[in-house]
């Protein structure tokens, strides 16, 4: 069973940076592609940031990109997402999700995709 615990939100200006994480139970970490999605309420939930299992390969929505940051921890089993310059409109939960590499979907965009998710973490940014 593979159990996924975001941490790291809260409420910050527009302009500062804050970083999540998510904490991974499984024994083989490396054996899953990871991903982060957000949500406001009343829309779907969009992906942010995907990364392969071994973390060579990531890549980012327009909307955050080149001002987000995934990474992973094989060791630890964690999941990270720095988040600099940050928007008002970045505000949402913010949900980290995982899939089996062996599935042939690593990198995917589609939440569908994704077979565990975390709790989420709110985000708030403020003018």
């Amino acid at each position: 069973q593979v159990q996924l615990m975001e941490s790291g939100g809260g409420s910050v200006q527009a302009g500062g940076s804050l970083r999540l994480s998510c904490a991974v139970t499984v024994d083989t970490y490396n054996k899953y592609c990871m991903a982060w999605f957000r949500q406001v309420p009343g829309k779907e939930r969009d992906w942010v940031a995907i990364i392969s299992n071994q973390g060579v390969n990531s890549d980012y929505s327009d909307s955050v990109k080149g001002r987000f940051t995934i990474s992973r921890d094989n060791v630890q089993n964690l999941l990270y997402l720095q988040m600099n310059s940050l928007k008002t409109e970045d505000t949402a939960t913010y949900y980290c999700a995982g899939l089996a590499a062996r599935s042939g979907n690593c990198l995917s965009k589609s939440s569908s995709h994704y077979t565990y998710w975390g709790q989420g973490t709110q985000v708030t940014v403020s003018s």
